[in-house]
Formats: C-alpha cells, sequence, structure tokens
C-alpha cells in the first residue's frame, strides 16, 4: 500500500517579504498596517498592494502583545429562547459583529451560567483573563448592575440603553418619545381623530417613553385618546360607535394581536382601522396588510457603540459627558396609509 507524499508546509508570508516587495523597510510596513497616517499616500498604496498580492496577515498575538489590546470585544448577549429568538437583537447582534470587524476587532459572546441571575462573574472572568478590550451591554437600565460593576472594576463598555446619573454616559439609546410622536402625526395626517396606543403596562424606561410620546404628541395635535381597558381588552377596545380609528402598538407583536381582534370584530385593518407598530421585525412586511412600523438604525446604533468603547482605548480627548440619542424610521405600510374611515 503507497502512501501520499506528504505536502511541504506552505511558508508563511512574514513583514520583511512585504518589505522587499514595496521597497520599503520594515517599519514603514508596520507603520502602514498599525498607523497609516504616517505614511505617505504614495508609500501607503505600494504596501497595501503588496500585502494584498502575498496574502499578508499580520500576527494577531504578536500585536497583542506589544499594544496590550486583544482585539475582541465582549457581548453581554440577553437571555433569549433559541425556539423564539428576539429578532431585533438578531439583528443588532449581526449589525455589531459587522461594526467590530470594520474596525479590526471580533465579537465574542458572553453570558451567565446556568442558574446565575447576574452577570458579575462573568465580567470577573474576562477581566481576570484579560480575554476582551472592552464590553457591549444591551438592554440597559439606568439602574443596570452590569454597568455598575463594569464601572466598579475598571472595564470599558458601551452601553445600549441608558446608563444613569453616577455610571460612565457612554451609551447609545433611540429616541422613543419622538418616534411615537412621529406616529401620531402620521395618523392625524391620515384623518384620524380618535386614536389609542397598546402597549405592556411595564416600567421599563422605553416603552414608557413610546406611550408618553405618543400621548403628549396626540393631545397637542387635540386627537381624541381612548382610555386603556383592564387586561387589555383589545375587543372590547374595538367595539361601539366611538371606537378609535387608529391603535399604535409599543413593539410588532402587540400589533399582531390588534390584528387578530380587529379580523375577530369584522374589522379590516388598514381600511376601518389603522395600525402602527414599533422595530420593523421581519414579521412587519410579512402580515397582511404589511404593518407600519418603526424602524431602528441598528447598524448606525452597533457603529456608535463601538465608535465609544474604542475611544475609551484610545483617547484622542476628553471622553464625551453624555450618550448618543438616534432618530428611529417610520415605515409607512399599508396597515395605516389609508384615509381614515369616516364618521
Amino acid at each position: 500500500m503507497t502512501t501520499p507524499e506528504a505536502r511541504p508546509a506552505r511558508r508563511v508570508t512574514t513583514v520583511a517579504d512585504v518589505a522587499d516587495a514595496a521597497g520599503v523597510s520594515r517599519q514603514t510596513v508596520s507603520n502602514a498596517i498599525n498607523a497609516p497616517h504616517r505614511v505617505r499616500p504614495d508609500t501607503l498604496a505600494r504596501v497595501t498592494a503588496a500585502i494584498e498580492r502575498l496574502g499578508y496577515r499580520p500576527d494577531q498575538s504578536a500585536r497583542s502583545l506589544r499594544t496590550g489590546e486583544r482585539r475582541t470585544l465582549g457581548y453581554l448577549a440577553p437571555v433569549d429562547d433559541p425556539f423564539d429568538p428576539n429578532p431585533l437583537m438578531a439583528g443588532f447582534l449581526a449589525a455589531l459583529v459587522d461594526a467590530a470587524g470594520a474596525e479590526g476587532h471580533h465579537v465574542l459572546l458572553l453570558r451567565p451560567a446556568a442558574g446565575e441571575r447576574h452577570a458579575r462573574a462573568v465580567i470577573d472572568g474576562v477581566v481576570a483573563a484579560r480575554q476582551v478590550d472592552g464590553l457591549v451591554l444591551a438592554d440597559v437600565l439606568p439602574d443596570d448592575p452590569r454597568a455598575a460593576h463594569a464601572a466598579r472594576v475598571g472595564i470599558p463598555f458601551a452601553a445600549f440603553g441608558r446608563t444613569g446619573p453616577g455610571l460612565p454616559q457612554h451609551w447609545v439609546d433611540i429616541d422613543n418619545a419622538a418616534a411615537t410622536a412621529e406616529v401620531a402625526r402620521h395618523l392625524a395626517a391620515r384623518g384620524h381623530r380618535r386614536v389609542a396606543f397598546v402597549g405592556a403596562a411595564t416600567a421599563l424606561p422605553w416603552l414608557a417613553a413610546r406611550r408618553e410620546g405618543f400621548h403628549r404628541e396626540a393631545a397637542r395635535l387635540g386627537l381624541s385618546l381612548a382610555p386603556a381597558l383592564p387586561g387589555g381588552d383589545l375587543r372590547a377596545l374595538l367595539r361601539g360607535p366611538d371606537r378609535p380609528t387608529a391603535l399604535a402598538a409599543d413593539n410588532d407583536l402587540a400589533a399582531l394581536d390588534i390584528y387578530e381582534a380587529a379580523r375577530a370584530e369584522g374589522l379590516r385593518v388598514g381600511l376601518d382601522l389603522a395600525v402602527t407598530g414599533f422595530h420593523d421585525t421581519p414579521l412587519a412586511r410579512h402580515l397582511h396588510p404589511p404593518l407600519t412600523s418603526l424602524r431602528l438604525p441598528l447598524r448606525t446604533i452597533a457603529t456608535t457603540l463601538v465608535g465609544r468603547l474604542l475611544g475609551q482605548l484610545r483617547p484622542a480627548g476628553p471622553l464625551p459627558e453624555r450618550g448618543v440619542e438616534l432618530p428611529a424610521e417610520l415605515v409607512v405600510r399599508d396597515s395605516s396609509d389609508h384615509p381614515a374611515p369616516g364618521p
């Protein structure tokens, strides 16, 4: 029986190879990779072309030893059900991986072990092992213990959600009140005068801001606000001659509940009743009729978070004293784009 000849090991391209091919020193190659602003444009172009042609890949472990950076960001992922995942946070994770990759970083997913309620042990573990350069937190509350513990142990972090007074203000959030105020204006422009806001009774600040923004703008526009019913009985809300002609939901799944209640009451969504959602999940486009919803700028959120985090690692001046508030985009579809029904 014959055995195939062993293939010779492929030689790894080195900095010296790139330097020879580009006709520059090894230090110039290093500068082109780590500090391109120090290199003349024509030289940088020549080095970059040599890197591409030779397929050179920098040794990240050596770079980490030299700079102290791991080139890895830890993401404390929210607890989720793998059989019923949150499509919004799945989209956010994809955007975060892309944003970190554009800056030469990987993302390490972190989560407390089964049965653990707090993330302290996870944070302490990655700090002790020096596995990450910083943390990205999501679904952050003003008194969030994860943010408080990260600040206490001194690891840089950036938060999707507002941190409270006394904590670093490296957060990014949506202007939820302004978003639902835009929904109220959209419905008023379509001729609706009797409206309602549908959402869970919760103290979560972003949901409370959505309700407050809608109610405040509806009152300013002189719209009639239907009162919330005990137990959130949507079918009862949709009965009677004075029922609202438009319902704004604080998320897309709540809007789906409105669709089902409307059909049970013989109402046509989009014609007899306008409905809007929040998050613009894939569900919104596939409902019949397609759902008007507020789209979160997930890529901008992720890019801003990564920038805020890397700004702490490589400060070029005073750190920002306040977080960043971003607008949501109202995506109008057939569920609310028709004129309000007559009296």
